[in-house]
């Protein structure tokens, strides 16, 4: 998927944990980071197209074993022993990506070592994919007046 879809798409999960959640903006910023994290193994995406990301990339393939739960709940186990604070929202956007990534055509092999495949019928930047992001988009959008307004 695509950047501005994984972004919407965390957006809508972050609109529904915020009412029970005591450090909104903490919890936000860390969500919507994590949501486009998982890309870093993919030199052309927004996040792996840096000098910081090159290395992973030689060491990865995309989709691999960083587009995986097994390692949204390895980073997410680390960073609650160093700030709990940001390890809720960290897994909810890393896992997001993961789990939207499962419904493209790619697909990912979301329980890594394990080799099950989980995928789907979206392809990314096509019609089925824009037509997701104008849903979130529009959730997003009803979501926000009802919680804000």
């Amino acid at each position: 998927m695509m950047f501005k879809t994984h972004i919407a798409i965390a957006v809508f999960a972050i609109l529904i944990f915020i009412p029970h959640i005591d450090y909104p903006l903490i919890f936000s910023i860390v969500a919507l980071v994590a949501s486009v994290l998982p890309d870093i193994d993919s030199f052309h995406s927004r996040v792996g197209n840096n000098i910081i990301a090159k290395p992973l990339q030689f060491m990865t393939k995309h989709r691999g074993i960083i587009h995986s739960l097994t390692m949204a709940v390895l980073i997410s186990l680390i960073i609650s022993f160093f700030s709990p604070l940001i390890a809720l929202p960290f897994f909810l956007g890393y896992a997001i990506h993961v789990f939207t990534d499962s419904f493209t055509v790619d697909g990912i092999v979301p329980f890594w070592p394990y080799k099950g495949e989980s995928k789907g019928f979206l392809k990314t930047g096509k019609y089925s994919e824009m037509a997701l992001f104008v849903v979130f988009i529009v959730l997003d959008l009803v979501l926000t007046a009802i919680l804000f307004f």
